[in-house]
């Protein structure tokens, strides 16, 4: 179907024959969720103690008047906070300023996250990184005067925030903080730029020491362009009651994004303001998970990972004019650092995402993706690849219905591909490309998205 946006953009004019090859998959106006994401937005949730949230509308952009662009995610105690970050060298200004407020308190005291979306306050000089310490004060100022508060910001690079505008409603958006469902929904919504739906999730789980406590962990995360973390994703936010060290919070949130965050990509480009945090408040009580080799720890990582991966994947699945998620397995390979090369080589061909969204078993380009994955750069020495031996590798696609893998190439021979069955698996809106290197027994995971004449679209008329 094609949406009100596409609709606008091309009259009724246009051939049918035209409107059946054209397929359009931005948000629609008004600030509407297409139709077939609305099933990623939960109607309820299981949310941290001592946690609240809001989102409000202020104006960061000046023709915004319906949408939510200022969120507050607040503790009524100090947490254990960590964050990773963007390793792009030109990094925002929210981002120096909260990676040294970390630094800065070692970890703890942290009690609030304000972001605001339509500017990301990047590449903004001195001016920018005071607006970035402006926002965190007036916060701070709302929340009773502790010093404490890590901002985000995201939206268009270069240009610096309105904020007055801002600071001025700080105290507007602590107000209208709450703990429902509908309080962390409208805090999700006003971190949105072309996401076409909010990114919210929570849980509950238990710790070993404790089994009759119940904890809570909240997250959200937007993104659906320039998506190709080093660290983490574009922004995210995660939140517990369960009482962790704050030494121990830092290494649990970089084992998770290793396995989650930075295992995506939609159009391999890096961002400038990336930042995930975790807070974590104690609220539910219990004993302090406080060494990495105790039962607690490793099921609270378990945990974590798992809800990081699934906060990762709904960023993939709304990616810029995206009609596919693809998950690339590459198994049975010499290390782990060759798989997720390889994996992530795949994950970022324009020619095998183009083929994806044409619904094309050109099963070629998955394996010249994987062919240049480890060979070095022009100018670079030389480096072995012994990694890659075209007579071990394999490639399938994995359908999501459970049946047969269908096999495109065994021991570099390929087989004579029934293109019927091919077309019937990428007919699908889910998918899986494995690739076995047959060099070892190390596997990774990385997801994506296909590109559709929509990503074009989108970024040709981002910024204006």
């Amino acid at each position: 179907m094609i949406s009100a946006v596409c609709s606008a953009r091309f009259p009724s004019t246009a051939t049918a024959a035209w409107r059946q090859s054209v397929r359009c998959y931005s948000a629609p106006v008004g600030n509407a969720i297409p139709a077939a994401k609305k099933k990623y937005v939960p109607t309820s949730g299981t949310y941290p103690k001592g946690f609240l949230a809001s989102g409000i509308i202020v104006g960061v952009k000046p023709k915004n008047t319906t949408k939510p662009d200022l969120a507050l995610i607040s503790s009524t105690s100090p947490c254990a906070a960590a964050a990773v970050f963007t390793k792009n060298k030109f990094q925002a200004a929210p981002v120096t300023f909260s990676r040294d407020l970390l630094a800065k308190k070692s970890n703890t005291g942290i009690h609030s996250v304000l972001i605001n979306s339509g500017c990301a306050n990047a590449v903004t000089g001195k001016g920018g990184l005071e607006d970035a310490r402006l926002m965190s004060q007036a916060a701070d100022a709302a929340a009773g005067g502790a010093e404490g508060t890590l901002v985000m910001s995201t939206g268009v690079i270069g240009q610096r925030l309105p904020i007055t505008k801002i600071v001025s409603n700080v105290p507007a958006a602590h107000s209208k903080l709450g703990a429902d469902h509908e309080h962390w929904l409208a805090a999700a919504r006003a971190i949105c730029t072309t996401d076409t739906f909010p990114k919210l999730i929570s849980k509950s789980f238990t710790l070993p020491s404790a089994p009759g406590i119940q904890y809570s962990l909240a997250g959200m995360t937007k993104g659906a362009g320039m998506i190709h973390p080093n660290m983490a994703t574009m922004l995210g936010v995660m939140a517990t009651d369960a009482p962790v060290a704050p030494e121990l919070i830092k290494p649990l949130l970089r084992y998770a994004a290793d396995r989650s965050f930075n295992s995506i990509t939609i159009d391999g480009d890096t961002s400038t303001n990336d930042t995930v945090a975790f807070l974590a408040n104690g609220a539910a009580g219990g004993p302090t998970v406080s060494s990495t080799t105790s039962a607690d720890y490793l099921a609270l990582r378990d945990v974590v990972v798992a809800f990081s991966a699934e906060l990762a994947q709904l960023i993939v699945r709304d990616g810029e004019g995206a009609t596919k998620f693809v998950t690339i397995n590459v198994v049975d390979a010499a290390s782990e650092a060759a798989a997720r090369t390889v994996a992530s080589a795949i994950a970022r061909s324009p020619l095998v995402k183009t083929a994806l969204y044409g619904k094309d078993a050109n099963w070629g380009r998955i394996l010249c993706a994987t062919g240049y994955a480890l060979v070095s750069e022009p100018g670079d020495p030389e480096t072995p690849v012994e990694a890659i031996v075209p007579e071990n590798t394999s490639v399938s696609f994995v359908p999501t219905d459970g049946s047969a893998e269908l096999k495109l190439l065994v021991d570099g021979e390929p087989e004579t591909v029934d293109e019927k069955r091919a077309a019937e698996i990428l007919e699908a809106e889910d998918l899986e490309i494995r690739v076995r290197l047959g060099t070892g027994s190390a596997k990774a995971t990385y997801w994506t998205c296909d590109y559709s004449h929509e990503y074009i679209t989108i970024n040709g008329d981002y910024r204006t």
